[in-house]
């Protein structure tokens, strides 16, 4: 599975067409809702920034993304507005897992996100759930017009978790349909939804695919902080090996030093 999936990913990477000048980010897209933002800083991290001015030194280029929820809560209409721009009216399930790479450029690096959209029935489950694995971001859909959906949340997030470490995976929660939510409605199954994401420590977006709106903003907060975790962990892997390669010289330098002390004393 490992294999077959380094082939695919290479081979797409090799055909891409180049960077959109609508898909440039100089700075960090702002949350949503402060309510709701676990990042609330409104720039990137300044180790990042002075980074970037070395990009060379970056050794990554893609972030996996899935994105999972309920059967019909819009998943594929989110991703197609985004990156295709447009918006199909009528409903087609997706069968086990469909593939789209989006590719920015943020702080002048080249930048992709796979964007995995995994079938939400029941019966594709087990397909999908294979490829939850070393996901970067985890985007959990609901619709905000159906109680249930959101209720259901919970336990997409603690599947597609089962095979992924917290410590180093963004969580977003995003309720879609806003077009079609009774402002009553919306209101409560807002309330209900922020809750949710404190628990979870997710980030909480309200989007519509048949608008648009906001759907261009979320996807770019996606990239930017998704961007971002995997500077600042590039960044700590590149100290730490650099820590092991001094402690190890020291070391040799201590052995040395108290050999020669050795054969002094003698």
């Amino acid at each position: 599975m490992g294999l077959i999936y380094c082939t695919f990913i290479c081979s797409i990477m090799s055909s891409l067409p180049p960077i959109r000048e609508d898909r440039i980010i100089h700075e960090l897209p702002l949350f949503f809702t402060s309510d709701a933002a676990v990042h609330t800083k409104t720039d990137f991290h300044v180790t990042v920034q002075t980074a970037c001015q070395k990009s060379d030194s970056l050794r990554f280029t893609v972030a996996k993304v899935i994105v999972v929820g309920d059967v019909s809560v819009g998943k594929t209409s989110l991703i197609n507005r985004f990156c295709r721009g447009t918006y199909e009216k009528g409903y087609k399930a997706t069968i086990g897992v469909d593939f789209e790479m989006e590719r920015f450029e943020i702080l002048g690096v080249p930048f992709s996100l796979q964007l995995w959209d995994t079938a939400g029935q029941e019966r594709f489950k087990c397909v999908a759930s294979t490829y939850y694995r070393g996901a970067q971001a985890i985007i959990v859909v609901f619709d905000l017009s159906n109680y249930y959906s959101l209720d259901h949340a919970r336990q997409w997030l603690e599947d597609a978790m089962i095979d992924n470490d917290p410590s180093s995976v963004l969580l977003f929660l995003v309720g879609t349909k806003k077009d079609l939510s009774h402002p009553d409605v919306l209101d409560k199954m807002e309330q209900e939804a922020i809750r949710f994401s404190e628990e979870i420590r997710a980030e909480y977006w309200a989007v519509s695919a048949l608008s648009g709106e906001s759907v261009r903003d979320f996807f770019f907060r996606v990239a930017s902080l998704t961007f971002e975790a995997r500077v600042l962990a590039e960044l700590e892997r590149n100290n730490n090996k650099q820590s092991e390669g001094i402690v190890k010289i020291t070391d040799h330098d201590d052995k040395t030093s108290k050999k020669k002390q050795a054969n002094c004393c003698n």
